[in-house]
């Protein structure tokens, strides 16, 4: 694969906290422009190796290479150049419940630009109109439902027009018809926008309504990689009783 096709590049990365080993000799590439799905069960890993490609958890071991630079190598001023060109959209949204739905989208520009008021607050609302939030703009995150709370995370998200974009559980605690819009609007705005998105679920819908390539992470080992059809039609019996939700098979539900 070229390196110019490469968003985020893992190389044998390594994680533990305290006595438990997190994550274990983790080896992907991942392409500019693709939706890439990182699922596995609770604990296997998946947030751990999300927050640790955005910068925010370092490795033990390993490096995470964005371009031709190793993130957890660099200096604080240039990692927080780079983590700049992510976007994150958390589990819960993260909204601050003081702050108006304009105002929670504009907190990255005015933490990290120069830009005047009045400029934020037009980026503001264009971000609000991408991901159907128009006309919300001075609602409090209390007045909102958990769908519209999520898509305002969304908009905060690319508020700084990221390059990569990561997403953890952003179906969580949504009915299925809003998990189908929330998957619906991480697509449009992955082509739209240009953007390469890294979501962490376990929702199957969700998986194989948006994923171009799925990873599928057990025990904090990285057992197999690919598209769609490949991971449906793998051999792998953690794999398969996984993808089919099947009680009976090698994973040890205790």
């Amino acid at each position: 694969m070229p390196e110019q096709d490469i968003a985020i590049s893992v190389k044998n990365l390594e994680k533990s906290f305290e006595s438990l080993k997190v994550l274990e000799d983790i080896n992907l590439d991942i392409c500019r422009g693709e939706i890439f799905v990182i699922m596995g069960g609770s604990g296997s890993g998946k947030s751990t190796l999300l927050r640790t490609m955005a910068g925010s958890i370092p490795p033990d071991s390993g490096q995470i290479f964005f371009g031709n630079k190793a993130l957890h190598d660099l200096g604080e001023e240039e990692k927080d150049v780079i983590k700049r060109r992510f976007g994150m959209s958390f589990q819960s949204a993260a909204l601050l419940d003081s702050l108006t739905v304009e105002e929670n989208v504009s907190l990255p520009l005015q933490e990290h630009t120069s830009l005047t008021p009045n400029v934020i607050s037009i980026i503001a609302k264009m971000k609000l109109n991408l991901v159907g939030l128009q006309g919300f703009e001075n609602y409090m995150p209390s007045m909102l439902s958990g769908g519209m709370r999520k898509r305002a995370g969304l908009a905060r998200a690319i508020a700084m027009d990221p390059e990569i974009v990561f997403y953890d559980e952003p179906t969580a605690g949504l009915d299925p018809v809003m998990c189908a819009v929330i998957d619906r609007l991480i697509l449009d705005l992955t082509r739209k926008l240009n953007l390469t998105s890294i979501v962490v679920t376990h929702n199957m819908e969700s998986v194989f309504r948006i994923a171009d390539r799925i990873a599928m992470l057990y025990r904090g080992k990285l057992l197999e990689v690919g598209t769609k059809q490949e991971i449906k039609n793998s051999k792998n019996e953690i794999v398969q009783q996984f993808i089919k939700g099947k009680i009976e098979g090698p994973i040890q539900l205790t």
